[in-house]
């Protein structure tokens, strides 16, 4: 008769034992991440990856914008620097010739042989000798109280200076580390689209950049070039209200098809207010280097009274800038891996315009 006893449960020891809680570990992970099924997310849609891109891009120009406010502070600090140590070495040089002065009257007086001024006086053989020590022994006297007045301020312009320049070296390094910060984001930015594209059909991708204009490539930037040429050509001209707009507007057509690169100020490559303040120095008027700095330089100006030459600024923040050249289109630097192109004022939340004076 056969035995039907119950089988003796096994116990798992060793690598066994290892192997089990590994997968079981890897199988609670997985309905961790990715949910119960443990699928990983949708695919984006066209559409869907085109938001996250262009707001990826957005949130680059951006930073961009904080990166060049931050730069120029930076430059403008080590401006003040160079000057406070320029002041400090003329101060100095002015405190080692009062210092070198009093050596000369000390000099004179050991040379004396260190005989007490009014002891000299007594000892004078005659009323003439008298009266030209003691006019002489006046004037080192006047002298050296002058030069050891002279030395006590110039010690202490050197020593506000020194505290000055410290100060000014503490802002430097906290502009140089927003500076990094910023950069750090704009990569960051930038390094996230691109994830998000490659991970794209190209039918998708193709969709996406549809209104991105070409790619960063050599290739690309020659066919840029050429469509910027077109739309030059297909669009009729406005004409500017005096000749420092028509300068500005006629820099920008010479510009279209350069690359957009973040923080560029030219000549080759741009970003959005590098290419205006580009455009506008070529008709002699210096705009500052940001968007949010840009919008008020001039005088600012309703959609409805633009004139070609006026700076178009968008989004709530006042992270991008194009130049207006009528008919409601302006040239811009749009992005990274875009060029500078014309394009429609509304195709970008409208945030306002000034017009460079």
């Amino acid at each position: 008769m056969a035995s039907h006893r119950k089988p003796k449960e096994r116990t798992l020891t060793g690598s066994t034992a290892r192997t089990a809680a590994t997968l079981a570990i890897a199988g609670a992970a997985s309905v961790t991440m990715f949910g119960e099924t443990g699928h990983a997310e949708p695919r984006l849609t066209a559409s869907e990856a085109k938001a996250r891109v262009d707001r990826l891009y957005q949130e680059a120009e951006e930073a961009t914008e904080r990166y060049n406010g931050a730069k120029e502070k930076a430059g403008t600090v080590q401006h003040r620097i160079d000057d406070l140590q320029d002041e400090l070495a003329r101060r100095t040089e002015r405190l080692n010739r009062t210092r070198d002065g009093l050596g000369s009257i000390a000099t004179a007086q050991y040379r004396s042989g260190g005989v007490d001024p009014a002891m000299q006086l007594a000892l004078a053989s005659s009323p003439d000798q008298y009266l030209e020590r003691a006019g002489l022994l006046d004037r080192m006297s006047s002298r050296q109280n002058a030069a050891l007045h002279a030395l006590g301020s110039q010690r202490r312009e050197i020593e506000q200076l020194r505290t000055e320049a410290g100060t000014e070296l503490g802002e430097l390094r906290r502009s140089r580390a927003e500076l990094a910060r910023h950069k750090r984001t704009v990569q960051e930015r930038l390094a996230a689209a691109q994830r998000l594209l490659d991970g794209l059909t190209a039918g998708q991708r193709a969709a996406v950049l549809a209104d991105g204009g070409q790619g960063a490539t050599r290739s690309g930037y020659r066919a840029g070039r050429a469509v910027a040429a077109g739309s030059r050509s297909a669009l009729a001209p406005a004409v500017a209200p005096n000749a420092r707009a028509a300068r500005a507007v006629s820099f920008a057509y010479d510009s279209l098809g350069l690359p957009y690169v973040w923080g560029a100020t030219g000549p080759s490559s741009y970003d959005c207010s590098g290419f205006t303040q580009a455009a506008w120095r070529s008709a002699g008027v210096e705009l500052p280097r940001t968007t949010y700095t840009q919008i008020n330089a001039g005088n600012r100006i309703s959609r409805s009274e633009l004139e070609p030459g006026d700076l178009v600024f968008f989004y709530s923040g006042i992270s991008h800038v194009g130049l207006y050249i009528g008919n409601g289109m302006m040239i811009h630097a749009p992005r990274t891996g875009d060029v500078v192109k014309i394009a429609p004022v509304d195709q970008m939340p409208f945030a306002g315009a000034t017009r460079p004076a």
